[in-house]
């Protein structure tokens, strides 16, 4: 049965994608990634508004299998809407999970004590090195996490282990270790033949060179590790869909990731057989 992808689009320029893509490309191929990623905040995006309100879009992302809340991660307004859409849809659904960029899969056990009550919000944030790993102000999200808390709303830990997406970025996926596969899909998954998504983000970064000072090398160990972040994103929406095909799963993620379908929701479609509902909202105004 053929994929049904619902995908909404803004007009956001993919230079602007790009840069914040190559920024944070270069920030983990740097030795010193772990300690520059508190100050490490990207520029905000230059992007069209939706004018619709939460009463227009309800109808659609009620209707879908796994909805995308694009954002900016440092945006605080983004973050707010992102909670009341999310506060939306339970009231329509409440069997919903949210699954977020913002916390590495070795963490998923830290993140469901502090949802069962076991941890506090401080010890959340030490054990699962939030300020290390992820470093964008925490009371953007702390929201969010009170709320699935609150309502005891399963928390999907998505995204690649920096140290992985790192030592890909600098040697590829041959030199990982089998402890590290561990935490992403099988190499085999970590598709890099979506011709026009290569082929976009070459041409940006063909225009980005001369600033950069960057090679076709680099931009194949950009591009891979961009693939990874997306298919280990991709593979864990899909795995809890599979479990539990009643629930609805909201998806925090950049926009990077999200932005004409090509970063993790093709990659969940292709991973979920039959009819699949997608539905994505980027820098709206509510």
């Amino acid at each position: 049965m053929k994929h049904a992808i619902k995908t909404q689009r803004y007009h956001i320029s993919l230079t602007q994608v790009f840069a914040l893509w190559l920024g944070i490309f270069l920030l983990c191929t740097s030795s010193s990634y772990a300690q520059q990623v508190e100050s490490s905040c990207p520029q905000k995006f230059v992007a069209s508004k939706c004018s619709k309100s939460l009463s227009q879009m309800m109808p659609k992302l009620a209707k879908a299998n796994v909805v995308y809340l694009g954002e900016t991660h440092d945006s605080p307004e983004d973050h707010q809407n992102q909670l009341k859409i999310i506060q939306a849809l339970y009231q329509t659904h409440p069997k919903i999970a949210i699954a977020m960029e913002m916390f590495q899969r070795p963490y998923q056990d830290v993140v469901n004590q502090y949802l069962a009550g076991k941890l506090t919000e401080q010890e959340l944030l030490e054990k699962s090195e939030y300020k290390k790993r992820w470093g964008f102000p925490w009371e953007n999200y702390a929201p969010i996490l009170r709320f699935a808390k609150d309502k005891k709303l399963p928390v999907l830990a998505l995204n690649t282990p920096s140290e992985i997406t790192r030592k890909v970025a600098r040697q590829g996926l041959e030199s990982l270790t089998p402890s590290e596969k561990q935490f992403i899909p099988p190499l085999s998954e970590i598709r890099t033949d979506n011709k026009e998504y290569r082929q976009q983000m070459l041409t940006i970064f063909q225009q980005h060179r001369a600033v950069s000072h960057s090679n076709s090398a680099d931009f194949e160990r950009f591009f891979l590790a961009q693939v990874l972040w997306d298919e280990t994103m991709a593979e864990g929406i899909a795995n809890f869909v599979k479990a539990h095909p009643d629930d609805q799963v909201v998806v925090l993620a950049g926009l990077g990731h999200i932005i004409h379908g090509y970063g993790i929701p093709s990659r969940v479609a292709r991973r979920l057989k039959g009819k699949l509902i997608q539905h994505s909202v980027m820098n709206y105004e509510l």
